[in-house]
């Protein structure tokens, strides 16, 4: 199985410091929006990194919260200029431009950009003169798409106090909105993120919240599915075994009925075939199955697209320990020499690199065996980690 990174080893701390204050539900989202740490001083930066995610962090707000979100707030003035649908389309054009780049590059890759237009552009809009009701809804949906995606790429690239607080934001806009499906699919994300940082109760309470009620039962075939899949391998985490497996199988065929004819949010274009193995893989694993996720991992790289490098080299990665689980070591260097090639040729993603540290650390007991292909793919992943570090 793939080994935890408890919140200590990614550098947090589980008190709560004088940042938390910042994840507090009850603070507007246009408050947080204003207050992104872009522009803040290195002082603050370095609080907020150090402090922010913890468990008290990921306690979700009660239904009554959900309810009241979804109410127009004296934060919105409607004091500014007037905004239309065109500006809500060029949102959502420039969101899947953003996210489609984080699946080419990784997270590291162009968060600034993102971030400032969140600022600003963003910023402006909500507080706008909307032509329409409908139009005000919609730009709050898809400002939130944006934050998410913030977030997503922080989250790639290992910031994860900094990945949480704009997951946090995007809840709030997704709410604001009455936009339940996204305010699944973030929800989702946000326990992926936990799930990874050791945090596996918390990981599967924000998963339940993901598909309850409209969150699930309004979402597409693909979403649902997608929101499933991240349900289920929380469930095999923290021992729900039947649970998981149903889970798992509900979300196959969730994405077995997604089809040309329905039409799905742009924010599900990378899941897929592909995307379901790699979860399903990971399930799997976490269930202690030993076989089984080989077969699917090796699945998901057959049948993902050039599209996705960055999932592709976090497959890679997870495959090749899953076949050093089974004692396959030269099978499994192949495949990590795959991983290297990958981010060498420019992939910005802390989650990609932490598959090179688990390499090593997998290969570490092979080191004075004296076989020639784990000590050259041990000194090329320590020659990549010592230029990226």
């Amino acid at each position: 199985m793939k080994r935890e990174i408890t919140p200590q080893e990614a550098g947090f701390s589980a008190s709560t410091s004088p940042a938390q204050g910042a994840l507090d539900w009850r603070v507007d989202p246009l408050i947080a929006l204003s207050d992104l740490e872009g522009g803040v001083d290195t002082g603050r930066r370095r609080l907020l990194a150090g402090g922010v995610y913890s468990a008290a962090a990921l306690v979700l707000p009660d239904e009554a919260w959900w309810d009241g979100m979804s109410q127009p707030s004296a934060e919105e003035p409607s004091t500014g200029k007037r905004v239309g649908h065109g500006d809500v389309e060029t949102v959502r054009e420039l969101t899947l431009a953003f996210s489609r780049m984080d699946q080419r590059r990784g997270g590291g890759h162009g968060r600034r950009a993102v971030d400032e237009y969140l600022k600003h552009d963003i910023y402006d809009f909500l507080r706008g003169r909307f032509t329409n009701d409908t139009t005000r809804q919609a730009m709050f949906s898809a400002a939130a798409e944006l934050a998410y995606v913030s977030g997503w790429m922080a989250f790639d690239n290992s910031d994860h106090a900094f990945a949480l607080r704009r997951f946090n934001t995007a809840v709030k806009l997704a709410a604001r909105s009455g936009d339940a499906p996204l305010s699944g699919h973030i929800l989702r994300a946000m326990a992926h993120q936990a799930l990874d940082l050791g945090f596996r109760r918390e990981a599967l309470q924000i998963a339940q919240t993901s598909v309850h009620g409209e969150r699930y039962t309004a979402a597409t075939p693909r979403e649902r599915a997608l929101l499933g899949v991240v349900h289920a391998r929380t469930l095999a985490v923290n021992g729900h075994k039947q649970q998981a497996t149903a889970a798992l199988l509900r979300a196959e065929d969730d994405l077995s009925k997604a089809s040309d004819g329905i039409r799905e949010p742009d924010r599900t274009f990378f899941f897929g075939e592909a995307s379901l193995a790699h979860e399903t893989a990971c399930t799997l694993r976490d269930l202690g199955d030993h076989r089984g996720p080989v077969k699917e991992f090796r699945h998901s790289v057959r049948t993902r697209g050039a599209a996705f490098r960055r999932t592709h080299a976090v497959t890679l990665g997870y495959m090749g320990a899953a076949q050093i689980a089974q004692r396959g070591v030269e099978e499994a260097c192949a495949t990590w020499t795959n991983v290297l090639d990958a981010m060498e040729d420019g992939i910005y993603s802390g989650r990609a690199r932490q598959t090179v540290v688990d390499m090593r650390q997998l290969l570490s007991p092979y080191r004075k065996r004296g076989i020639p292909v784990t000590s050259s793919l041990d000194a090329r992943a320590a020659s990549y980690l010592s230029r990226v570090d």
